[in-house]
Order: C-alpha cells, then structure tokens, then sequence
C-alpha cells in the first residue's frame, strides 16, 4: 500500500502545498509592506489634497475650505 503506484496520484500534493505556502508567505509580507509604508489613514487626504493644489486643479479658497473640512 505505501509503495508502487498506490502513492502515485497523491505525489504531486507535496510540491503543491509548498509552492501554496510560499506563495502565502510572499503575499503576507506585500501586504504587511504596503501597511507600513502608507502610514496614518488620516494623512493620505490631506496629501492628496495639497497634490491638488500645487497642480493648480483647485485655487486658494477652495484648497482653505476641503483643508478646514478634513481637519474637523
């Protein structure tokens, strides 16, 4: 029963399993990556707000009222 071609069509699982669990260990590490590097959830609208602003799509008063709004 261990031996022979009793074995044969469950060989392939261990390969599977292992490339299954460095796939897994590559995607935890990307994400944990990804976590890091953006930082506090409340600072990206601000940055993309004065993005805006430095790229002349908003003027002044605009910029002052969206800035007023995200800080409350």
């Amino acid at each position: 029963m261990w031996g022979g071609y009793a074995m044969m069509p469950w060989m392939f699982f261990g390969p599977l399993i292992m490339v299954f669990f460095f796939a897994a260990s590559i995607a935890v590490l990307y994400l944990l990556v990804r976590g890091v590097r953006r930082g506090p959830a409340g600072a990206g609208a601000l940055d993309i707000l004065k993005e805006r602003f430095a790229r002349g799509e908003i003027d002044q008063a605009e910029f002052e009222q969206r800035r007023r709004v995200l800080l409350n």
